[in-house]
């Protein structure tokens, strides 16, 4: 197989834990890094992943944060793509009805309001730290600053996340990306961007594609491993991902993207 471009979602599908890579997969990348690109993809914000591209030594390629809204390659900014901030009011008020608390995210900046057990959970498995204010406050501040979400998160509980998504889909479905992660909670993200566009910026004169093999396990990875030359889902991976992949490798917690590129990788 000949590619020029590797491209990995990462929680559930490169990381074998929740928070890092592992031997294996940090020495199959440093075999193949300088014959092909190495991009990170992901929903998650630069912080949370340049830790890991420090891991695997890539810190000069580019990566793919907030699954598309926030492109960046050697620290400079590609791309960037922001919901706006009459949405994001509105958003907030219906989450304040339905008892839901927001996690809101531009570029390096995290705001959440309480320190949940949810909260926890991401810091200790993203290796960052939000700051804790009041959404209002954080509000006022992008207002003033001019600036908006590249994501928003939606932290809720199981009946208040089925409660108001179909609510969110119907008023807002055409112009956002509503994807639920789990069951307590719903990302949200500009309906203009996504994997795949991100991962077609970051072509070079002469690459298509076809020259990128994909890793991923989830919804949001389908349109990246639909379109490339190769998409390969994990084991763990959802079936309707599964169903669309040209390969399906071993599961994350078996190191199944380090185990494909091992077997089909050889230079």
């Amino acid at each position: 197989m000949k590619y020029k471009i590797l491209c990995s979602d990462l929680d559930g599908t490169l990381l074998s834990t929740k928070s890092d890579v592992s031997d294996f997969t940090i020495s199959e990348i440093q075999r193949i890094k300088d014959r092909l690109r190495i991009i990170l993809v992901s929903a998650r914000m630069p912080r949370a992943m340049t830790y890991l591209q420090r891991h695997l030594g890539i810190e000069d390629q580019p990566m793919v944060c907030y699954n598309g809204a926030l492109v960046l390659n050697g620290g400079q900014q590609v791309s960037s793509t922001e919901i706006p901030m009459a949405l994001l009011s509105k958003i907030s008020d219906l989450a304040s009805r339905h008892f839901i608390k927001l996690g809101l995210y531009h570029h390096n900046e995290w705001y959440v309001e309480e320190n949940t057990e949810r909260v926890r959970k991401e810091i200790r498995y993203t290796q960052t730290t939000p700051l804790f204010r009041p959404t209002s406050e954080s509000l006022a501040d992008w207002e003033k600053r001019g600036i908006g979400p590249h994501k928003i998160m939606l932290m809720g509980t199981k009946s208040t996340a089925d409660a108001i998504f179909p609510v969110l889909t119907e008023k807002w479905g055409t112009e956002l990306n509503l994807y639920r992660s789990n069951d307590t909670l719903i990302e949200i993200a500009p309906k203009t961007v996504s994997k795949l566009t991100a991962i077609q910026l970051l072509l070079q004169e002469g690459e298509t594609m076809a020259d990128v093999i994909s890793f991923g396990d989830n919804y949001n990875d389908m349109e990246m491993l639909r379109h490339s030359g190769l998409g390969v889902a994990v084991g763990n991976a959802r079936d309707e991902v599964k169903a669309i992949a040209d390969h399906v490798t071993l599961p994350n917690t078996e190191d199944g993207v380090a185990s494909f590129i091992k077997q089909h990788l050889v230079f």
